[in-house]
């Protein structure tokens, strides 16, 4: 055999073997039950078009108003909610602020002595109530065993030239002295008298009363004990004071400090944007956390006259009445200030409302007191526990006063 026929027989065979290869291939696209390219393709279309409505079902309900989402209760639901029909409520327009209570300081004495000297004892501490007068502390005072000395001694000059005076009238009555050996001794006693007056009122500065001074004056016995007392009535806020301790007139600290609580100040801090709303004189309505649902009234004395420029804000002092003397001086305190007209609007208790989780405020109505509808609402002022309703709601619409966010967990599916 030559090459050129081995050749073509070797053609020959790898055609052969090609064509059934070819043929099993085709075969296996058609027999029954085996997909096809175009089934393939047929049921790709038919995925692609039965999640397509899906797809366009989730989108529209996602479109829907919250208006259209009810809720259904039970009876035994229904008893668990308060249901009542929107009405009016009056909301003063005013300004809230807080701050802290201090003394007024308008109405607050500093008492130092008005000698130097030692203490030698105290007669009140801090937090006590005073009188006017009531004795604070005493100092034995050597400025006041000086002003003793010198009444004593004006005192012996005086009796000593009121007797050369006697005997002179006498004499002089009976032609035994001269006219100005007379008037001599008429003016030695006058002079007497009158260091003896500068020396009583001396001692009186120190506070001892008239019987004090005339005992020490006869019975020549020095008292150096000087008694400071209270200068007005009030609380003792401040005591610097100790037995011992040496004092002088006006140096700091002051032994004591008083101050008269039947006013208090309110002192704070209000945003710069606000302070045109307000003005001397105006009404204030303080209330503190020691007292829950008590207020007290008073009114603004200090407007501030700059801006702190790191917090933007202006300082605000007011007055206020403290006749029971409640208030304690670092309390923290709210106050409200009425700066415009009461409007009257619609009002919802706070429970009545939830915010949804895209920050819509929602309340719940209803017409059968069975099937609640989810409402979308705008909200102005808080006062009091009520919201105002400035749009969304109508006069006497029943809506679920309590258990807002309840209902809003139900129909959202959250778990209470």
């Amino acid at each position: 055999m030559n090459f050129q026929n081995l050749l073509r027989r070797t053609r020959t065979r790898y055609l052969l073997s090609a064509a059934v290869a070819g043929a099993a291939l085709v075969s296996a696209f058609l027999v029954p039950g085996r997909p096809t390219w175009s089934g393939l393709a047929v049921a790709t279309a038919r995925a692609a078009s039965a999640d397509k409505p899906a797809a366009d079902q989730d989108k529209g309900k996602a479109a829907d108003p919250l208006a259209a989402d009810s809720v259904d209760l039970t009876e035994a639901q229904l008893r668990a909610f308060k249901i009542e029909p929107v009405a009016y409520r009056a909301f003063p327009i005013q300004d809230q602020a807080i701050g802290n209570i201090d003394f007024n300081e308008d109405m607050a004495v500093q008492v130092f002595t008005p000698y130097q000297g030692r203490i030698v004892a105290l007669s009140a501490k801090v937090g006590d109530d005073v009188e006017k007068g009531q004795t604070l502390f005493t100092i034995d005072s050597a400025d006041l065993l000086q002003a003793e000395s010198t009444l004593i001694s004006a005192a012996g000059v005086l009796r000593l030239t009121s007797r050369a005076l006697a005997r002179a009238k006498e004499l002089y009555a009976a032609n035994g002295i001269a006219q100005k050996d007379y008037d001599q001794a008429t003016s030695d006693q006058q002079g007497a008298e009158a260091a003896y007056r500068a020396a009583f009122d001396s001692v009186r500065i120190f506070g001892k009363s008239t019987a004090e001074i005339e005992k020490v004056a006869t019975t020549h016995v020095l008292d150096g004990i000087l008694v400071v007392p209270s200068p007005v009535s009030g609380r003792i806020t401040a005591r610097s004071a100790a037995p011992g301790l040496f004092v002088q007139p006006g140096n700091a600290p002051a032994p004591y400090t008083v101050a008269d609580i039947s006013t208090m100040w309110m002192l704070a801090n209000v945003p710069e944007s606000d302070i045109a709303r307000y003005r001397n004189g105006q009404s204030v309505t303080v209330s503190v956390w020691a007292y829950p649902g008590r207020s007290f009234e008073g009114k603004i004395t200090t407007i501030g006259s700059t801006v702190d420029p790191n917090t933007r804000r202006v300082f605000l002092r007011s007055e206020i009445a403290d006749p029971e003397h409640l208030l304690r001086s670092g309390m923290f305190a709210g106050f409200v200030i009425k700066t415009g007209e009461t409007e009257r609007s619609l009002a919802v208790p706070l429970d009545g409302i939830a915010r949804e989780g895209d920050g819509t405020m929602t309340a719940w109505v209803t017409t059968d007191r069975k099937r609640f509808t989810r409402r979308t609402v705008k909200l102005g002022l808080q006062q009091d526990g009520y919201h105002q309703v400035l749009e969304g709601l109508h006069p006497g619409e029943l809506i679920a006063y309590s258990g807002a966010l309840f209902l809003s967990n139900a129909l959202n599916g959250v778990d209470e």
